[in-house]
């Protein structure tokens, strides 16, 4: 298919991604996520990238005990984004922005062929997230945005009000949630609620727990 085109159906999709293992970063479908690369098997990853489907696989470590801090184990569901964006710094790095597809779920690595790392994915349980706007009558909008006004008080925020009362429901919940200053836990259970209206809640139900707690990290650490 045309890289210029949005996916109509998973079967467009690749099932071998390059993944980008990434803490604390996730993408989710019609957003986007801006990517500073320098690490030279990341550099690499993004020139074999660009020069087959454009897709990378957002996924977060999941850091347990026994885990490799150098190759540490990953968590069982990412994000597919496709190369929107690539500008060369001129110091050897790439300033990427990624738009989000789809998500998938990890079937399998594959032994190491690259300097980066691959995985064999499935996205058969989230094919609705090609449907744009799926969901977007089910969400309480109003709480959500209660949500973000009483943290951005409490966080002395500056935010564009009316920017986000224009913002359609699913890319106000979806970029919320990616920029949410949050911990990999929090951030996973995001990407991984079933569908917009329980992505919603729990973006709701996790800025209330750390406003009541007093936690989140402060605001310049926003994705």
């Amino acid at each position: 298919m045309s890289i210029n085109k949005p996916y109509r159906s998973i079967a467009g999709l690749a099932q071998i991604i390059p993944v980008f293992p990434l803490p604390r970063a996730i993408i989710l479908p019609r957003t986007q996520l801006p990517l500073n690369i320098f690490e030279p098997r990341y550099i690499a990853m993004f020139d074999d990238a660009m020069k087959a489907d454009r897709l990378i696989g957002m996924i977060q470590p999941s850091m347990t005990e026994a885990s490799d801090i150098d190759h540490p184990h990953l968590h069982g569901v990412g994000g597919v984004g496709r190369i929107t964006q690539i500008a060369e710094s001129g110091d050897g790095r790439y300033v990427i922005t990624l738009s989000g597809v789809c998500r998938f779920r990890v079937i399998d690595e594959l032994p190491m062929q690259h300097a980066y790392r691959q995985c064999h994915v499935s996205y058969a349980e989230f094919a609705h997230d090609l449907q744009p706007n799926a969901g977007d009558d089910e969400v309480d909008r109003e709480s959500v945005v209660e949500a973000l006004r009483t943290f951005s008080k409490a966080r002395g925020l500056r935010m564009d009000w009316d920017e986000i009362q224009r913002a359609p429901t699913e890319a106000l919940v979806n970029a919320l949630s990616m920029m949410s200053p949050f911990g990999p836990s929090e951030k996973q259970a995001l990407l991984e609620a079933i569908d917009l209206k329980a992505r919603a809640e729990t973006l709701v139900a996790i800025t209330e727990f750390e406003l009541a707690r007093g936690g989140a990290t402060p605001p310049s650490a926003l994705q």
